[in-house]
């Protein structure tokens, strides 16, 4: 089967997967009328743990401690649960260089983020770190990470509470560690690039979820099949951002505009770029101020795509912006 044909019946399905799941209410709650702490219990009773931030996050961190410096930048308590909140360093910061921030798993269900976090980490990033200064936050949600869910234990998705008195605890913690952080970096942060994906499970559980905590009715949206870049609008880069996609194409493919010219309800602005105002919206790849952002996402549901794949997408990305922005007069 050609490829364009397995990416469209691929969309098919998860539409029609949508579909159904929109003409059946959510489990939980009542259609028309916004959950209360009753259905938030519920919610939280479905949650199973899948995987261990322990084993597959700190493990991997705590091994980095020969090399780089290893923070614990606080906790986030969910009933008797207690996971530290870790972040790499470089060992030695200086003024005159970039200061860079990679941030991954804001999302908790985004495996590819938090890996490819890690192994930007293991496999590229000493090529950089007598370039730049290099902050890596692999998972800011571990209790999102080891249930595969994209909302944090209140339901609340962090990737819109990034703002300053917000009541997250991961994104409360972030932002202290990233001002924290400025007195260090001389100018302040060069670059933020937040580690996103997508998966079928946006339309399928995501979605609904979110239509029936809130009280609305669910509307189906399109996934993109492939990686895209999301520019921040207030502060365009063009040319950062077609040095990220070019370095991606390498290693998948790129999200093609559906037929209204469109990824995610917003204009394509160049081939697998959008933009979005981050810091108006509380995203997270706007807390620093860095004049080049990008938040990325890639699909491993795809037809033509690996978890794997998607996981040297995001090394790539990360890989590209670094060299963009260490390069003189970036």
């Amino acid at each position: 089967m050609p490829v364009s044909a397995a990416r469209d019946n691929r969309c098919f399905a998860t539409i029609a997967a949508a579909i159904m799941t929109f003409s059946q209410p959510y489990p939980i709650g009542t259609p028309g009328i916004a959950w209360g702490l009753a259905e938030l219990d519920l919610w939280r009773g479905r949650q199973v743990r899948h995987r261990s931030y322990a084993q597959e996050v700190q493990l991997a961190v705590d091994a980095m401690c020969g090399v780089y410096a290893v923070q614990t930048y606080g906790e986030v308590a969910y009933g008797n649960e207690r996971f530290a909140l870790e972040a790499v360093r470089s060992k030695s910061w200086h003024a005159h260089r970039p200061t860079v921030l990679v941030t991954g798993g804001v999302h908790g269900y985004e495996t590819s983020g938090v890996q490819g976090a890690l192994r930007f980490l293991q496999s590229h990033a000493g090529a950089f770190v007598e370039r730049v200064n290099l902050l890596v936050v692999p998972c800011v949600s571990p209790w999102g990470y080891e249930r595969i869910q994209r909302w944090n234990f209140d339901a609340i998705d962090p990737n819109r509470h990034f703002s300053v008195g917000t009541q997250v605890q991961e994104c409360a913690a972030l932002m202290r560690l990233v001002a924290s952080s400025v007195a260090q970096a001389g100018e302040g942060f060069a670059l933020h690039m937040d580690l996103h994906e997508t998966t079928d499970t946006d339309e399928t559980e995501f979605g609904p979820a979110r239509a029936a905590r809130d009280g609305k009715p669910f509307v189906p949206e399109d996934i993109p099949d492939g990686f895209y870049s999301v520019d921040n609008s207030a502060s365009p880069q063009p040319k950062f951002q077609a040095a990220i996609i070019q370095a991606v194409a390498a290693i998948t493919h790129i999200a093609p505009a559906n037929a209204q010219g469109q990824l995610i309800g917003l204009p394509l602005v160049a081939p697998g770029v959008v933009r979005l105002p981050f810091k108006s919206i509380g995203l997270c790849a706007g807390i620093t101020g860095a004049k080049f952002t990008c938040t990325t996402e890639v699909y491993p549901d795809s037809p033509s795509a690996t978890p794997e794949r998607c996981i040297e997408a995001q090394v790539a990305a990360v890989v590209a912006a670094i060299g963009f922005v260490a390069r003189p007069n970036s």
